[in-house]
């Protein structure tokens, strides 16, 4: 039984902006209060963007997302810290250094953004070996799709693995747990590798008729915010796995002409509540 703390836990989101509203820092922000916990940003990039494309991408000086982490760290003690789109290679060299300078044990959550749900490019190639080499190893669990995740395995032979193998060729690339999420799987099931090497399915519905533009996003940041809340890995992930499905069942799919938002926070569905489904929802993935 997970431990709560009676304080507002903190949670820093290190990712762009989405202009949309769909996902990035707006997408996590609503993660965090869907799950009870206090949201604080440093932001990596700017992005214009609507459920459409994405137009352009302007990426933060890479001292001013470390000066956004110190300022944050410095005044919050925080309970997790979520990373998105990092933009380039030198803005991952800047948020490796300011993750060194943070206390030991701090949860970290890596949502390796690569691809945009319109099919735009958010990682430049020249910039994967820097995540790999430099963040990787430094977080405490990943959370790539399917295409990510076969990317981060380096591709070759990972193209053709999925579900626990795919995993561990991630591992094998350097980082220590993984969950690789189901919305690219034949069936909508997660596949977490703990720490220990453990693996561990976390099976969900699919909802096709959905919406599902920041659904990795909003994945990873309950994942984040339920780790600051005092949940294990394994209680986190199921939880994230919930979230993340009711999101999309309930996206609003009749804002913009694309692909349309999560609901996170379920705008317009008077039976989801923001904070008091946290930890009932960890609590009904142990089965209690």
């Amino acid at each position: 039984m997970a431990t709560i703390s009676p304080r507002v836990p903190v949670c820093l989101s290190i990712a762009g902006s989405d202009s949309g509203g769909g996902a990035g820092i707006q997408a996590d922000l609503k993660a965090f209060a869907r799950c009870g916990v206090h949201g604080t940003t440093a932001i990596t990039a700017i992005t214009a963007q609507n459920t459409i494309a994405v137009t352009r991408v302007d990426p933060v000086a890479p001292e001013m997302v470390v000066a956004q982490i110190e300022a944050v760290a410095s005044d919050f003690t925080l309970g997790a810290v979520k990373i998105g789109m990092v933009g380039g290679a030198a803005v991952i060299e800047a948020v490796a250094a300011a993750l060194d300078a943070l206390p030991d044990g701090t949860p970290i959550v890596l949502d390796p953004v690569m691809i945009a749900e319109s099919g735009a490019r958010l990682l430049p190639t020249d910039a994967e070996r820097a995540l790999l080499d430099l963040l990787l190893p430094r977080v405490t669990v990943v959370t790539p799709n399917v295409p990510e995740a076969r990317v981060l395995a380096g591709g070759g032979a990972a193209a053709e693995l999925d579900g626990a193998p795919l995993a561990e060729a991630v591992r094998a690339a350097g980082a220590n747990a993984v969950v690789v999420t189901g919305g690219h799987r034949a069936e909508a099931t997660d596949v977490l590798l703990t720490l220990d090497g453990t693996a561990v399915e976390i099976p969900g519905e699919r909802h096709p008729d959905g919406a599902a533009h920041g659904s990795g996003c909003t994945h990873s940041s309950a994942l984040a915010a339920h780790l600051a809340l005092g949940f294990d890995l394994v209680e986190a992930a199921h939880a994230a796995r919930s979230i993340a499905a009711e999101a999309v069942r309930l996206g609003l799919r009749d804002l913009g002409h694309g692909a349309g938002p999560v609901n996170v926070l379920g705008v317009g569905h008077g039976d989801v509540h923001a904070v008091p489904n946290a930890g009932r929802l960890g609590a009904a993935s142990r089965g209690e």
